[in-house]
């Protein structure tokens, strides 16, 4: 039961990922043809590999993470604040930055992960691209010998599932559905790689993703069926 987790144990969390170059182009003969072989079901007849290279973002073999936002409940007597922060940069700094906020502070079996679809993105890309780096895995991402009910991970598209295995709910219907105020954010995930590369925006970016984050916390309490956090208990640290 939801009702029964301590909510102040869970981190909330969201991703932006981009291609890991500019341009196919800019990759080496080797990883343009296993780009091509990669996306060759998903491309189709409709994409050349450079042409459908603008979505590389979304397989991290292939993409690169230019910020992780977290947030999290604190609770002074009956006030609730949500604490928002990101971590961006060179995406080997930012990874072990994120790494070091799980492994200092959300380290005990009590503490939880949770995103939307973030078990079939977010966990995985993160822990992948660690990897990649040569970076230790941190406890609260390294699944292997856990059983399902070991592994520290909460996902809110998966809790709206219900059983549902064919579901697929986008976090912005979700919380159109439970009466969660929209952002009045400025883009949308397929405008990240444009707003990185061609107008070099990353404040532009982490403010898209920390909203994510914020909706993502909103829906989980809607879940929950607590009441919805006010515009001023969202504090940026």
């Amino acid at each position: 039961m939801l009702y029964r987790l301590d909510i102040s144990n869970i981190l909330f969390l969201d991703i932006e990922t981009v291609p890991e170059k500019e341009a196919f182009n800019a990759l080496s003969e080797e990883k343009q043809l296993l780009w091509e072989q990669k996306t060759k079901y998903a491309r189709k007849d409709e994409f050349t590999p450079a042409e459908f290279y603008e979505r590389a973002g979304i397989w991290a073999e292939f993409g690169k993470i230019v910020c992780i936002s977290v947030g999290y409940l604190t609770y002074t007597g009956e006030n609730r604040n949500f604490r928002v922060t990101t971590f961006y940069g060179e995406e080997d700094k930012l990874l072990k930055e994120f790494k070091q906020l799980l492994e200092t502070h959300f380290n005990q079996p009590k503490h939880l992960l949770c995103g939307h679809n973030a078990k079939e993105f977010d966990f995985p890309y993160i822990a992948r691209r660690m990897v990649i780096h040569g970076i230790q895995l941190p406890y609260k991402l390294d699944l292997f010998g856990k059983k399902p009910w070991e592994i520290p991970h909460l996902d809110t598209m998966e809790l709206w599932k219900f059983g549902d295995y064919k579901h697929y709910t986008s976090l912005k219907l979700m919380a159109n559905v439970l009466g969660i105020p929209s952002p009045k954010d400025d883009m949308e995930g397929s405008m990240v790689r444009q707003v990185y590369y061609e107008e070099g925006d990353i404040d532009r970016i982490i403010t898209y993703c920390e909203l994510d984050v914020v909706t993502t916390a909103q829906v989980f309490l809607r879940l929950r069926g607590d009441a919805l956090l006010p515009h001023d208990a969202i504090k940026k640290v």
